[in-house]
This record gives structure tokens, sequence and C-alpha cells, in this order.
């Protein structure tokens, strides 16, 4: 049995199946968990790689078997769960070694756990790891957050499992402390927002067009061969394929409308609105999912409001324009974000990089990132990818058919919170001179806030102080 290169601690969904990529793609590694029953089933999965995994029994008896410096992959949830965790190993490794947090965070924690493990001389990685279950078990994107020599010892394993696009991995080094965990919150903001889009259009087709789930599920499969290429339309187009095994008629039908969330989409939300960036894509899209919760009230108020909506003929030609003009400022956002965490936190973020590593393996995997990859390499203007030359004709194309969907809709009655807001963000940053001045005078007169002229003189209140 050859020496462990890396433990592993925790084997539930995730944690199982980054264990059985690694042992898989011939990296030796050693396992454990908090509950045995969970050891042993995973070692029967692991079977055929029997002579690259080793089992122990405690997390002491883990980092007991792996060699220094020591490299500890923790698959838990890293909220108290982390914390208790890194209160237990602390006093069992030693200087130079690294724990990896592999599971979704908070990056602010991630950047005060990297603090307080650099005190005891270890390096703490926070690794945003997409792509669900499949993905780690077959070739996950990884963006990691840490320091250069931890990333040394971590680079051979990521990049061996990784997703591969063109020969490269899908796996880098983002920056820093918590790079690697808001790279991977903004991705998962960028997914609420890509989710919600497409369920605004199957509204649109199934109620407003009036039809059935499998066709729109063929007519996002026929999208899926275009430029609009990418991995939530491929899913979308099988979903809606499906009928209900147990009542019979559509799948899609015998689902409660309510989606849950697991706090990313909203994290990246409230980090835009900290740094100054309001996503109102994402924040749309996040609205749409609390708004779903709210099943009860919406059938009271569908009764008492009316819940009627007029018929909506699209045009599929004019609606793929649209949506690509819409996926282009839905990324525009989410770098936008990124660009404003960059500078705040000094992390220097390659934004080109983050898009190849979003090319496969995660969730948001589309062709649209070779083109944002692309673009940010001819350092589009102000650095926005709404301005990139590469954009300008599908925006032409794009913009007005999203304008003639938008308007449509909302006026047949259809809620559009994604790709109305993308409208919007549009409209207003394409506005030389917006609407701020006269905000800007109010707070003056009922605060005395004050304002800048636009001549530059040293008067910064209105008459209404004289």
């Amino acid at each position: 049995m050859a020496e462990p290169r890396i433990g592993i601690y925790g084997l539930g969904t995730m944690g199982a199946a980054l264990a059985l990529n690694m042992a898989e793609s011939g990296i030796d590694i050693a396992v454990s968990n908090r509950s045995e029953g969970a050891i042993a089933e995973f070692m029967a999965r692991a079977e055929p790689f029997a002579d690259r995994v080793t089992a122990q029994a405690t997390l002491e008896a883990l980092i007991a078997a792996l060699p220094t410096p020591r490299l500890l992959l923790a698959m838990i949830p890293s909220t108290a769960p982390m914390d208790g965790f890194l209160e237990q190993v602390i006093p069992l490794l030693a200087p130079g070694d690294t724990v990896i947090d592999a599971g979704n965070a908070d990056f602010h924690a991630t950047r005060a756990r990297s603090t307080r493990l650099a005190e005891h001389g270890l390096h703490f990685v926070g690794l945003g790891v997409s792509g669900g279950e499949e993905g780690a078990r077959h070739g996950p994107s990884m963006m990691f957050g840490g320091s250069e020599e931890s990333w040394a010892g971590l680079k051979p394993i990521l990049s061996r499992i990784a997703a591969q696009f063109d020969g490269a991995p899908c796996a880098d080094r983002m920056g820093p402390d918590g790079a690697g965990h808001f790279v991977k919150t903004v991705h998962n903001g960028i997914e609420y927002a890509d989710m919600q889009m497409i369920a605004e259009i199957y509204d649109l087709l199934r109620h407003g067009a009036g039809l059935a789930p499998a066709a729109i599920g063929q007519q996002f499969a026929r999208w899926n061969d275009g430029p609009l290429e990418s991995y939530l339309f491929e899913i979308t187009g099988k979903v809606l394929s499906y009928d209900d095994p147990l009542g019979g008629g559509p799948m899609v039908d015998a689902i409660l409308d309510r989606a849950g969330q697991k706090g990313t989409g909203r994290w990246t939300a409230i980090e835009a609105v900290t740094l100054g960036q309001s996503a109102t894509m994402i924040e749309g899209a996040v609205a749409a999912r609390a708004w779903s919760a709210e099943k009860a009230l919406r059938e009271v108020a569908g009764g008492a409001l009316g819940s009627e909506r007029a018929g909506f003929a699209p045009d599929m030609e004019e609606l793929e324009a649209a949506l690509l003009a819409a996926r282009i400022l839905e990324y525009a956002q989410g770098f936008r974000i990124l660009a404003a965490a960059s500078e705040e936190y000094g992390w220097q973020l390659d934004f080109a990089r983050i898009a190849e590593i979003w090319r496969a393996g995660c969730i948001i995997r589309a062709r649209l990132l070779d083109d944002i990859s692309g673009a940010f390499r001819e350092s589009p203007p102000e650095g926005q990818l709404f301005l990139a030359p590469r954009f300008a004709p599908v925006l032409a194309r794009g913009i007005p058919a999203l304008r003639r969907l938008v308007s449509e809709a909302i006026a047949a009655g259809y809620p559009l919170p994604v790709l109305g807001a993308a409208l919007g963000f549009w409209d207003t940053l394409r506005q030389p001179r917006g609407t701020a001045a006269l905000i800007q005078a109010q707070r003056d007169f009922f605060g005395r806030h004050g304002f800048d002229r636009v001549d530059g003189r040293d008067a910064h209140h209105g008459p209404w102080w004289d």
C-alpha cells in the first residue's frame, strides 16, 4: 500500500465523489468520516481502487497517516462544523501543513480562518468546487484560494482530477485567502440568474404560446446546438422531455413550484451591494426564489387579484438573440462583482482565466465563455464585457430583440425579474446623464447632504438652504 498523498475527511455525497475521483485518477488517498458507517459504505464503493485507498476510523488516525507536509481536505458544512473541525485539527498538525475547505463557504469566514491558521504556521485553502456530484466524481471545475506554497502542493492533484477543456485542467489558483470561495460564490450567483432566465422563457412558451413541455424541451435542445450551448440549456431540454412515472403527464407538472436555495446566490447579491456593484439580474433571481417560497400567499393573491395572462406569440430566432444578449449582460454583472472584490481585497483576479476554468465541469459551462475569455484577453474598454468589440454585433441584434420580448411579455402580464433587469441594466449604463442629480437634490433638501456641481464650482448646497 502506497503512502497517501492527501487525506479526505467527510464522505457525504460530494466528499465521496471527490475521493473516488482521486483514487480512480491514480492518487493515493486516506479517508475518514465522523460516522463509521459512511466509511464502510465508501470503502465498498472504492473496492476497484482498493490499492490506492486506506480508511482510518478517527480524524486523529487520518492525520497521523499522512506524510508531511500534510494535505487534509474537509468536505463538511462550512459553518460551525468547520470551526469545530479546525479546533480539533490545529493541535494535531505541524507548521507547513494545509487544510482545505472544499465546501461552499462565506469568503469572509474563509479569510478569517486563513488568518487563524497562519498564526500556527498552517495554510488554509478555500476551494470552490463546481459541477455537483457528477462533476466531483468525474471532473469538476475548481477555484483555489490560498497561498502559493499550498497551491504548489495541491496543483498536481487538482489538475489531475479536474475537468479538462482542450487538454487544459479547469482548476487554478484565483488568489490568496477567500479568493477561491468568492469566485465560486459569484459563479453560483450567475447560475441563479441563468436558471431563472430559463424559467422565465419556459413560462412564456408554456403559458403564453401554449406549447407542451416536451415541445419546449425540444426547442431548448435546438438552442443548445447553437451559440446558446450550455449545460443548463442541455439539461432543461432533457428535464422537459420526461413524464411523471407515478401519475402520468409531464414530470415538471408534478413538481411543487417552490424553489430552495442554499445561500450562495444571496451571498452574491449581498456582496455586490456591499461593493457598490448591484447585480440586478442575480438579485432578481434571488428574489424570484424567495417569492416562490410564498406558495400559500400566491394562491390567495391569484384568487383576489386575478391570475389571467394574455397569449404570447414568440419568434424563436428573436428569443435566441434576446437570450444571448441577456446572457452576456448576466456574465458582465458577475465579472463586475469580481472586479470590485479583486480591487477591494488586492486579489488581482485573472478574469480571462476564470472564464476558462468555467468552460467545463461546472454548472454554468457554456460556449459563450470562450468569447468571454477572449474578450478579457483583448482588454475591453473600461474592463466591461458589454463594451467588448467582439460582442458589439451580438448585442446590436440581441438588445432590440430583448426589448421587444420584455415589453410584450410584461404587457401580457408575465413576470420577468431577470430578463427585465437585464434591460434595465443596459438602459441605465448607456445614459451619459442619468437621474441621480434629482436624487442628490432631494438628499440635500431633507438632510443637507450636499452634492457636486457639474461646473466644479465650490457650492455644494442648493438655494433651498439660503
